[in-house]
């Protein structure tokens, strides 16, 4: 059969740097960076007393305080950044086919900080069990979707992808296969992640990942450098508007760039490392690079995974250069989580958003935080350390890796007519 063609018609962004796509977009050219110390409760106590929290936001300028109060932080950030993204794709409501308008969703954890709440009320309670009677529908990780789908009255596929830190780029795998396979016109998808909580600080501090640089949080998050030490935690949410070619041509959308592949594999190696050779995403990069029907030497920049662990950017840094070759060495690699921290669930979705205005504004982020290198990592590959570098960029792939071996790639690319 004929696939169809599959384009970006609109984006929205709620992020550590930047409650919008043109804030976001602005902090990360400026490399600025969104650690600083928690706010959320007392992390007096805590091995890492900072994160990458949302700055300025209000959730009562966007929902109804009754409203919000039945959602938990990562559904309530999804409805923002999908709102965002809905009006940035100027749809005419009167003319769209609802029956042909889904949402695929992505978070790795959901609800946690429903979860920690209701666990909290009920062993100060006594023994009596009062739960909030929304806490099940508050805490499920699919409800984000559903909250989008019930606004907008989309009644086409949903449904939620969870395989950890790849959540938000296999969201967006599959609402782009659903679009080419004819099974919808138009998809909302994306992801949220609200994990700055007690339970999620602590668990992470458990199995040593977080950085610990409570002196300096802004350089905490500094991938490929060889002091790194862990990931900063971070949340927010990114919104997507995929939507079939035609169907955009038809309705004269602006149209932002073309879906060109995406691919999926599994390290089968261990619940958090990555497999020592990059074996998972060496073969991920090639089934992405596959589907999209392009060659190596056709990419022009790849936003890494680039967490800031010790033994994930070393890992990645291997895949690429087996995949690319020589080609590695005239790509622009660069780790946006540098400056967002790591948003788990919702990486993919800003990380595709920050690759997508790359080739928007034909410039590419930095990985800031860069002071010494690692003899450990290629000096020639070139990871835009620091600043950002202007480029014509055509073709760029986005990288996430997950707990348990997931990991996904998408590659968006310039569109031609």
């Amino acid at each position: 059969m004929t696939l169809r063609r599959v384009v970006v018609t609109g984006l929205g962004a709620l992020t550590p740097i930047g409650n919008t796509v043109e804030q976001y977009w602005n902090s990360l050219i400026n490399g600025v960076s969104g650690a600083a110390p928690i706010t959320y409760f007392d992390a007096t106590n805590f091995k890492t007393k900072f994160a990458c929290e949302l700055k300025n936001f209000n959730v009562e300028e966007f929902i109804d305080r009754k409203e919000a109060r039945r959602m938990d932080r990562y559904a309530q950030y999804a409805m923002v950044a999908s709102e965002e993204a809905v009006n940035d794709a100027g749809f005419n409501f009167e003319a769209l086919d609802h029956d042909r308008v889904g949402v695929i969703w992505g978070s790795g954890i959901g609800g946690l900080e429903t979860f920690q709440e209701e666990v909290i009320n009920w062993a100060n309670g006594n023994g009596v069990p009062k739960f909030n009677p929304f806490f099940i529908p508050k805490m499920i990780a699919d409800i984000a979707g559903g909250h989008i789908s019930m606004k907008y009255g989309f009644r086409g596929p949903n449904f939620t992808t969870v395989s950890a830190c790849a959540s938000s780029t296999n969201a967006l795998i599959d609402a782009f296969n659903y679009i080419r396979l004819g099974y919808a016109d138009v998809m909302v998808s994306g992801g949220s992640e609200a994990a700055v909580t007690i339970a999620g600080m602590g668990g992470f501090n458990a199995m040593h990942a977080l950085s610990t640089r409570n002196d300096d949080p802004q350089t905490a998050s500094r991938p490929m450098d060889k002091d790194r030490e862990g990931f900063v935690l971070g949340e927010g949410a990114g919104a997507l508007i995929l939507e079939e070619y035609e169907h955009a041509k038809a309705r004269g959308a602006r149209i932002y760039c073309e879906i060109g592949g995406g691919g999926m594999s599994a390290d089968a190696h261990h619940i958090t490392a990555p497999h020592p050779e990059g074996l998972g995403a060496r073969n991920v990069m090639r089934a992405c690079l596959k589907d999209a029907g392009l060659k190596p030497e056709d990419v022009d920049g790849v936003n890494m995974h680039g967490t800031s662990t010790p033994l994930g950017d070393i890992a990645e840094s291997k895949a690429i250069l087996e995949v690319f070759g020589e080609h590695a060495y005239n790509l622009n690699l660069n780790s946006t989580k540098s400056m967002t921290g790591h948003l788990l669930g919702a990486a993919g979705a800003i990380e595709t958003i920050a690759s997508i205005l790359s080739i928007v504004h034909g410039i590419v982020p930095p990985t800031i935080n860069h002071f010494t290198d690692d003899e450990n990592i290629d000096p020639k590959l070139n990871f835009t350390f620091n600043t950002a570098q202007k480029r014509d960029m055509k073709v760029v792939m986005s990288n996430t890796f997950g707990f348990g071996g997931h990991n996904a790639c998408v590659l968006v690319k310039k569109l031609e007519e």
